[in-house]
């Protein structure tokens, strides 16, 4: 498009409507207050909560009205500075709500340790009483099931007070990475001078030219290796950390405490390692098949993010995103598709980028209102993409929202991820089924195959790393920046076969993840994608009432119990997304190699 870029020159159809929440700042501010005056009120609910299931009854309910203004509040004013970080009004909303936010929290503190404090059949005995308290029965089972790992209230204390600066690892890392840092600049192949940085070096990854990507790849680790002795003792820390509180609060390891939260057996975990391992083989084949492609004699690491398909250049507007995107999600039902439709045209989302706007793409929202969508569209195939995306982020909490009350309708980031991938998924089959250009279809292809790759296989690879780092350190080991860079490049040469060179400088990249200070999070993206493939087969043989039924379930249950309702096996998801990975990759090496 072509407009000046201020946000008052958006056409108006093309930004969402944030008067669906609040009509006006003066609605905003009288909502303000209503939650300033309900915060002592809430402060004041431990004096009877537990008396009897109707001061149960009261008290959840005037909680949950509570959280609802206060996530109304910040939401439009958030959504509000994002569309615009240099308006001064939505930068005072946002920080106005959250210090009222930390107030509520505050008033909170005291919930879950009274019911913990409470004889767990007393409580039981409650919600079996008043049918109404039915809708908050799995968060109240879910508390009591963290009984044995919670500690007096002395204890608490002092793990609330260590909290301050427990996360002082990820902040050092991110601070050295993304501030102090300073990549050197590097000439390219033809004697021109590139700068480099965090963005720019995935780019350079995708160059067609290959002394380039090398060139690039070795600055950019380069720097890393520089640093490897303060990144080692910072992730030792954080390691460290992940143990302390395993140890305190009386798990057997730093696994089944993060998997806790979303009931999550380690087995679970295990079993993406194993399922992958299984088929690994065909990563291994995928690579021999890039090696040809490229046509070189050895293949780096530095050669497998270069599209193997170039030059396809097709223009997807907003407009022909849209009519592409409805067209796609037709499997989805008639409704779904109705329901896109008006989130098209009801101003559920923000197009185009402006001055101010924020960068990427997201979905959000808030119970009781449609979700919204913030885009930047760029009128290219991955933007449409993008488009598919955070519709299926969007579905997913309508239907959630729509069937679900205010205590369960948030689902967990388990499950966060699998209706975008479905829709994605969903696209590029209704792509691939549309084109009959044979370059068109291969850069499709290579697309989904490298989703797959970077998605499942990279990140159970990244799992695999955290596990077993972990679990040296359980033993008393000593984290080495030589340990962790023996561990990760033997991790990268066992996933990436035996076509790949071995390559000492890639086994410093576990030293530049952000992720892994945040432990056990990755495999959620592997188990994600895997399901919303699994789904999608589903959907092609009648399974589409059990999705919809998923998508309508919230957070009711415990995640893998919702996948259940899905028909998901996770392993056996696991198994078929990879063999559908071979699938993907031999129609590629057919289409290309003839």
């Amino acid at each position: 498009m072509s407009f000046d870029r201020s946000r008052d020159s958006m056409p108006e159809e093309t930004k969402w409507r944030l008067e669906d929440i609040f009509e006006t700042t003066d609605a905003w501010e009288k909502e303000f207050s209503e939650l300033s005056l309900l915060i002592p009120e809430v402060n004041r609910l431990r004096e009877d909560l537990l008396v009897s299931a109707d001061s149960l009854l009261s008290g959840l309910r005037l909680i949950d009205e509570a959280s609802l203004k206060g996530e109304r509040l910040f939401v439009f004013a958030r959504m509000g500075r994002d569309q615009d970080n240099t308006d001064p009004l939505f930068q005072s909303l946002t920080e106005r709500i959250a210090s009222l936010l930390t107030d509520l929290s505050s008033a909170l503190s005291w919930f879950e340790p009274l019911i913990l404090s409470c004889p767990e059949e007393k409580i039981i005995g409650y919600l079996s009483e008043k049918e109404e308290l039915g809708i908050y029965r799995h968060n109240i089972e879910d508390i009591i099931r963290s009984k044995p790992h919670v500690l007096s209230e002395k204890e608490e204390r002092l793990l609330s007070m260590a909290g301050d600066f427990a996360g002082g690892a990820e902040t050092i890392f991110t601070m050295l990475n993304n501030a102090d840092m300073r990549f050197p600049s590097f000439t390219d192949s033809s004697g021109k001078e590139e700068e480099l940085s965090h963005a720019r070096y995935l780019n350079i990854m995708r160059n067609r030219d290959r002394e380039t990507r090398k060139t690039a790849y070795e600055t950019y680790y380069g720097e890393y290796k520089k640093f490897t002795n303060t990144i080692t003792a910072t992730y030792s820390t954080s390691v460290k950390k992940d143990i302390f509180y395993a140890r305190a609060r009386g798990f057997d390891s730093s696994l089944e405490s993060a998997l806790f939260k979303d009931n999550i057996p380690v087995s679970v975990y295990d079993g993406l390692i194993d399922a992958v391992h299984e088929n690994i083989s065909t990563l291994h084949r995928y690579m021999g098949l890039r090696k040809k492609l490229l046509g070189v004699d050895k293949l780096n690491m530095y050669d497998i993010y270069v599209p193997l398909v170039s030059d396809v250049k097709e223009e997807y507007t907003y407009e022909r995103a849209k009519k592409t995107v409805i067209e796609a999600l037709a499997p989805l039902g008639k409704d779904y598709v109705e329901t896109v439709k008006e989130a098209f045209s009801s101003h559920w989302i923000d197009v185009y980028e402006n001055t101010g706007k924020t960068s990427g793409a997201y979905s959000w929202g808030v119970y009781g209102v449609h979700p919204y969508m913030l885009l930047n569209h760029s009128d290219d195939l991955e933007s449409m993409f993008t488009v598919a995306h955070e519709m299926g982020h969007s579905m997913h909490t309508y239907y959630s929202n729509m069937n679900q009350p205010y205590a369960t309708a948030g689902y967990s980031i388990f499950v966060a991820e699998i209706a975008s991938t479905v829709n994605e998924i969903l696209l590029t089959k209704y792509l691939l089924n549309k084109t009959s250009d044979r370059k068109m279809r291969a850069y499709l292809l290579n697309h989904f195959i490298d989703q797959i790759r970077t998605t499942v296989i990279r990140q159970t690879m990244f799992a695999e790393f955290e596990k077993i780092v972990h679990e040296m350190a359980e033993k008393g080991e000593p984290l080495t920046s030589r340990a962790l860079c023996d561990i990760y490049g033997k991790l990268n040469s066992f996933y990436h076969g035996q076509h790949m060179e071995p390559d000492d400088t890639i086994s410093y990249e576990w030293s530049r993840i952000p992720h892994f200070y945040g432990a056990f999070y990755v495999y959620k993206y592997a188990t994600g994608f895997s399901c919303a493939a699994a789904i999608v087969r589903r959907i092609e043989n009648g399974g589409l009432e059990d999705y919809r039924r998923f998508l309508s379930a919230g957070g009711s249950d415990y995640p893998l119990e919702i996948l259940k309702i899905a028909g998901i096996d996770l392993k056996q998801a696991i198994s078929e997304c990879m063999a559908e990975f071979g699938a993907a990759v031999s129609e590629l090496e057919e289409l290309l190699l003839g």
